[in-house]
């Protein structure tokens, strides 16, 4: 009877082994991917040096709604000292105009 009731401990040691291997291989596989990903991961840098950070198409309008504006102010209106004074205005206000529809980033 002792015997068998070693047997049965020592079959149910080996299987806590395996599965206490099997936990240990599955937590060293899951910290060797979140190396590999910290690795691959840019790093955000400090924000010193850096006054820009808008995806390309935001530029690309920031760059766009204007000249537009600017060049419809210049072929539809036909005083020039007006022409003068509507594009000073959209010059002066289209950087806030840029912060209040896009936002601040977040540095």
């Amino acid at each position: 009877m002792s015997k068998e009731r070693a047997r049965r401990r020592e079959a149910r040691l080996a299987v806590l082994e395996k599965e206490k291997a099997a936990r240990a291989r599955k937590v060293a596989r899951r910290q060797q991917r979140r190396q590999v990903l910290n690795r691959l991961r840019p790093r955000r840098r400090s924000s010193s040096g850096q006054l820009y950070r808008r995806s390309r198409g935001e530029r690309l309008g920031i760059l766009l709604v204007p000249a537009v504006a600017i060049a419809a102010v210049w072929l539809f209106v036909p005083e020039l000292s007006l022409r003068i004074v509507l594009t000073a205005v959209l010059v002066l206000a289209a950087p806030a105009l840029v912060v209040v529809v896009l936002g601040r980033k977040a540095g």
